[in-house]
């Protein structure tokens, strides 16, 4: 009977200890992850993403200049109008030339939904959102956040990042390929969450990380 009750207290304590180790982070932390979300665009460019770059002030205020030399050349019905035609559609073309030979550049926007589940005023929030290869639910890579961001009880905000760092090191920065995304698994692990109040949520792991 004393072996079988300790027996019976070792499956307890395993039982608990397995339950703790199953534990949520974001919930431990008081709050919830309602969703997450990235996106990637082309930096300095228009609606479509397609297009040719948006032109810089140099190259405008040279177009407007050749508009305005057409339009008084043809207003004083002298014939350099179409010669000025000419010219400035030389200029376009080695404008449209240089852009063609440049790289493109994205601009990488992460998202995350949090929910205030404490009682408590949020003030501040160390995130961080882990992508992982959908096959083999491994790390491929990791990007680490801090947001100031005012949270009472109960209530929900977005959290909002765009920088110049791509997800993985599989995404490129320089073309755009709508299904590179469709291989990896985004999580949002919320690492710190300091309170109005002045109280600190810190998960225990995170202590020795550098952010």
């Amino acid at each position: 009977m004393k072996y079988l009750c300790l027996a019976l207290l070792i499956v307890s304590l395993a039982t608990v200890l397995l339950a703790q180790s199953t534990v949520n982070p974001n919930e431990a932390a008081g709050l919830e992850v309602l969703k997450c979300s990235w996106s990637k665009e082309r930096m300095g460019w228009e609606n479509d993403p397609f297009r040719g770059p948006i032109e810089n002030f140099d190259e405008m205020r040279a177009r407007t200049r050749n508009e305005k030399r057409i339009a008084d050349a043809k207003r004083g019905g002298g014939g350099d109008a179409d010669r000025l035609k000419r010219e400035a559609g030389a200029d376009a073309a080695i404008v449209a030339s240089q852009h063609k030979n440049t790289l493109s550049r994205y601009v990488f926007t992460y998202k995350t939904t949090i929910k205030n589940l404490s009682q408590k005023t949020i003030k501040l929030i160390d995130w961080d959102y882990v992508f992982l290869d959908k096959t083999t639910e491994s790390e491929l890579g990791r990007q680490q956040f801090t947001n100031e961001e005012k949270i009472g009880p109960g209530k929900t905000r977005e959290l909002t990042v765009a920088i110049t760092r791509p997800p993985t090191q599989t995404i490129s920065v320089t073309a755009l390929n709508k299904n590179e995304g469709d291989s990896l698994i985004g999580r949002v692990i919320v690492l710190r969450v300091e309170y109005s109040d002045g109280s600190i949520w810190q998960a225990p792991e995170t202590n020795n990380q550098n952010r």
